[in-house]
C-alpha cells in the first residue's frame, strides 16, 4: 500500500515536470546582427536558436517588446539543404522514395509533393495535402486535407488544426499512407523542403516560422532572420548591419568528454554542475543529441537507472520515465544498469552496464 502510494506521486509528476535545458533572454541594445553574436556569446551562449512553436511562445513571452529583433538563423548561401518540417525529424535520402527518372516537372523546387513518388516543385504550387497528427485520434496519424494550398498555406494548417505536415519516410512511405492513396490519382503536399539558412551554432533544427507576406528568400542583401513580435514572432529578414534588439540563449547542459562510469559521471555532476541530464519530453531529447553528437565516447551517460527494489526505471532526480527513446533491443531491465545515447543518429537509448565507462551530459 506504502509502494502503491509512492509510486502514484511520482506518476503525477510526469505531466508537471518541464525542466528547461535552456533559457531565452531578451537583449533590449540596438545592435547589428553580427554585433549580437558577439555579446550573446560572451554573457551567455549564443544568438536563439528555435526547436518548435513551444520555443516560439517561450521566447515571446519572454519580453513585452513588440518590435522586431534578431535571432540567430542567416542565409549562408551556400547549398540548400532538405529538412523535414516536423521538428525533431531528421532527413536521410532514400532514392527508392524519388522520382529520379523521367521527370515532368519543371523544378527542381524547394517543397516536396508526393504522387507515387517524391518530387520538388515550387512551394507556391496549390494543391491537396497530408497532416500528420502525433494524438492518434481515432487510431490515425494521417489526413488527407482536401483543399487547395500553397506549400506554406498547407504547412500553417497543419500546425493550427493537428502537428504538422507529413514528415519523414516512415510516415511519407508507411503503409497508412498508402491506404490514403487508395482509388485516389493525387498530388498531395509533404512536409519536406529546403533553404540554405543555417543556425549560427551548425544545428540542424528544422523549424522555420516565415511571415511570407513579408520574407522574400530571394533577397540576397537580407541574410539574417528577425523574429516579428507584433506580428505573433513570425520570422522575416533583414540586412545584417541593421541595429536591432535581439534575443540570447542560455544553453543549461554541457557535454563532459571524460570516460567515467555511470556512478563517477553522477558523482561529478553533482559536484561540478547541477546533476546528470534527465529527459521527460522530445524536445529536451533534441537539446541532448546535439551535446552527444561531439562526444569522444559511442554513448553518452544520461541521469537514467533501474531500480531493482521498485523494478522501475527512474531519474536520478526520482521522476518516472514520462518520454522514452529505446533502441529496438536496447532496453534491459536488471540491476547494475543505467542509460547510455547513442553519440549520433537516431540518438537511440541503450541499457548498459554502469561500470562501463563512457562521456556523459550534465545539467548546469
Amino acid at each position: 500500500m506504502q509502494w502503491s502510494l509512492y509510486l502514484l506521486i511520482l506518476m503525477g509528476q510526469c505531466c508537471f515536470f518541464t525542466c528547461c535545458l535552456y533559457e531565452y533572454h531578451f537583449i533590449a541594445e540596438n545592435k547589428s546582427w553580427y554585433e549580437a553574436q558577439r555579446y550573446c556569446r560572451e554573457k551567455y551562449t549564443d544568438l536563439a536558436k528555435v526547436f518548435d512553436m513551444t520555443d516560439m511562445s517561450r521566447l515571446r513571452n519572454s519580453t513585452q517588446n513588440q518590435g522586431e529583433a534578431w535571432i540567430g538563423l542567416n542565409n549562408t548561401g551556400g547549398n540548400r539543404t532538405w529538412h523535414w518540417s516536423l521538428p525533431g525529424v531528421e532527413y536521410i535520402h532514400n532514392d527508392s522514395s524519388w522520382n529520379l527518372n523521367g521527370r515532368t516537372e519543371p523544378g527542381p523546387g524547394n517543397c516536396v509533393r508526393k504522387r507515387d513518388k517524391l518530387v520538388d516543385v515550387s512551394c507556391d504550387r496549390t494543391m491537396w495535402f497530408i497532416c500528420y497528427d502525433e494524438m492518434k485520434k481515432d487510431s490515425k496519424t494521417l489526413y488527407l486535407i482536401t483543399t487547395f494550398m500553397n506549400w506554406t498555406q498547407a504547412q500553417n494548417y497543419c500546425r493550427s488544426y493537428y502537428t504538422d505536415l507529413a514528415s519523414g519516410l516512415d510516415q511519407v512511405d508507411g503503409e497508412e499512407m498508402k491506404t490514403l492513396f487508395i482509388g485516389r490519382t493525387m498530388s498531395v503536399w509533404m512536409g519536406l523542403f529546403r533553404d540554405s539558412w543555417r543556425w549560427l551554432d551548425g544545428s540542424d533544427f528544422s523549424f522555420r516560422y516565415w511571415d511570407m507576406e513579408l520574407f522574400n528568400d530571394e533577397q540576397s542583401n537580407k541574410t539574417c532572420a528577425m523574429t516579428l513580435l507584433n506580428r505573433s514572432g513570425k520570422w522575416s529578414s533583414d540586412e545584417c548591419d541593421k541595429e536591432k534588439p535581439f534575443f540570447c540563449y542560455d544553453d543549461k547542459l554541457i557535454l563532459i568528454k571524460e570516460n567515467k562510469t555511470w556512478e563517477e559521471a553522477l558523482d561529478y555532476c553533482r559536484e561540478s554542475h547541477r546533476g546528470l541530464v534527465s529527459i521527460t519530453n522530445p524536445y529536451q531529447q533534441r537539446w541532448a543529441e546535439v551535446r552527444a553528437k561531439n562526444a569522444s565516447s559511442p554513448f553518452v551517460w544520461l541521469g537514467l537507472r533501474y531500480a531493482c527494489t521498485l523494478n522501475l526505471w527512474f531519474w536520478v532526480n526520482d521522476k518516472l520515465v514520462c518520454y522514452e527513446k529505446w533502441s529496438s533491443e536496447g532496453k534491459t531491465e536488471d540491476c547494475g544498469r543505467a542509460v547510455g545515447m547513442m553519440r549520433g543518429g537516431p540518438y537511440e537509448w541503450v541499457s548498459q552496464r554502469d561500470n562501463k565507462k563512457y562521456n556523459f551530459v550534465c545539467f548546469k
